[in-house]
C-alpha cells in the first residue's frame, strides 16, 4: 500500500512549516505542485532535493491517469499547493476524490496539516468561529448578487478570499447588499498574511475600503464579515 500525503506549506512566511511536513517532502518519491517554480523556493530554502510534478486545475485526465497508476505502482507522493493547505479551494481536493474511486482502500491518503489563510484569518478576527461559513473566492463574474447575498444573509461569520484587483469591487458590492437589506456588516479585511507587509484593517466596509484605498494594494485578501 502506497501512501498520498496532503500537505500544508506557509501561506508567506518560509518559517511556517512543521517538521513533519520536511521530512516527508524529503522521504516522498514525488511532489506535486501547483507551480514547480514556487515550489522549488521552498524546497531549495530547506535544501529538499525530491523531484517535482506540476498539477492544478488545468490538468489533463491522463496526468490524473499517471498519478494513479505512480501510487498503484507503490510511489510515495506527496501533494502541496503554492501556499496553505491544499483542498482548501484549490483542485486538490479533485484528484483526491479520483485516487479514492480510482484506488479504493490502496492508497492511504495522509494529512500533514500547518498553514492555512483561512483560519490564520479566522484566529485574528475577533468574531465568533466556534460556527462560521467559508465561501471560497467570489465568482468573477456570474452568481455575484447570489454570493454577497449569502454573506449578508449569513448567521455565521463569513469567510471568503479575494484578490488586490478585485477586492474595492467586493467591498463596494458587499456594502450595496447589505444596505439594500438594512444591514450593517464589519469586516476583517487581512492582506499579504505572514508576509513582510502584513496588514488588517477593520471596521465598518466603507471605513475599510477607504483605508485599503489609501495603501498600495498587492497580495492576495482574506476577508472575514459578520453582521453588527
Amino acid at each position: 500500500m502506497s501512501n498520498f500525503y496532503i500537505v500544508a506549506t506557509p501561506i508567506g512566511n518560509l518559517e511556517d512549516i512543521t517538521k513533519r511536513a520536511l521530512r516527508i517532502l524529503s522521504e516522498v518519491d514525488l511532489i506535486l505542485c501547483e507551480d514547480t517554480r514556487t515550489t522549488k523556493k521552498l524546497l531549495d530554502f530547506y535544501q529538499i532535493k525530491t523531484p517535482t510534478l506540476s498539477y492544478h486545475q488545468h490538468s489533463k485526465l491522463k496526468k490524473i491517469e499517471h498519478i494513479v497508476q505512480l501510487l498503484q505502482s507503490g510511489k510515495k507522493i506527496a501533494l502541496v499547493s503554492d501556499a496553505g493547505t491544499p483542498g482548501i479551494s484549490d483542485p486538490g481536493n479533485k484528484l483526491v476524490e479520483k485516487i479514492v474511486d480510482s484506488t479504493k482502500d490502496n492508497v492511504r491518503i495522509i494529512s500533514v496539516p500547518g498553514a492555512s489563510a483561512l483560519t490564520a484569518a479566522a484566529g485574528i478576527s475577533g468574531f465568533p468561529t466556534d460556527k462560521f461559513l467559508f465561501l471560497g473566492f467570489p465568482p468573477a463574474k456570474k452568481k455575484r448578487k447570489k454570493f454577497f447575498e449569502e454573506v449578508a444573509n449569513s448567521k455565521y461569520s463569513v469567510i471568503f478570499y479575494e484578490s488586490a484587483r478585485r477586492i474595492i469591487r467586493t467591498l463596494n458590492e458587499l456594502q450595496l447588499t447589505a444596505e439594500s437589506k438594512n444591514l450593517e456588516i464589519e469586516v476583517v479585511v487581512c492582506r499579504e498574511l505572514t508576509k513582510k507587509f502584513e496588514t488588517t484593517y477593520r471596521g465598518g466596509i466603507k471605513n475599510v475600503i477607504k483605508k485599503i484605498e489609501e495603501d498600495k494594494i498587492k497580495g492576495e485578501f482574506a476577508v472575514v464579515a459578520k453582521k453588527k
